[in-house]
């Protein structure tokens, strides 16, 4: 199996989480949103510390699982982690977060 087949599974996977959960908690644009920027902002750490990592020669990839593509020195198979990630927790968390209690909040004083 190729890091992109690998990475094709558990992309796809968490983006079957991430629409059902968003369903499930009738979660809106403005999550999505937030999201999509996190998910941005995993991305551009993951080239940079990926980039420099290969650079000093930390990890090597097998060339005949990649495609070739390079954003930096990180292959384009690598990207597919943090997009991974970046849908997956938020997605736990607004799975298992309950919703506040207001009568329980008022009864604790907070």
């Amino acid at each position: 199996m190729t890091y992109a087949a690998l990475a094709a599974l558990f992309v796809a996977a968490t983006a079957v989480i991430a629409v059902l959960v968003s369903w499930r908690r009738r979660l809106g644009s403005a999550w999505w949103a937030t999201t999509a920027l996190t998910i941005l902002g995993l991305l551009l750490l993951t080239v940079v510390f990926d980039s420099l990592m290969i650079a000093v020669d930390l990890f090597r990839y097998d060339e005949a699982q990649l495609h070739g593509w390079f954003v930096g020195l990180a292959p384009i198979e690598d990207l597919a982690w943090p997009i991974a990630a970046g849908l997956l927790l938020p997605s736990l968390w607004e799975l298992f977060a309950r919703p506040a209690d207001d009568g329980e909040r008022e009864r604790s004083g907070r």
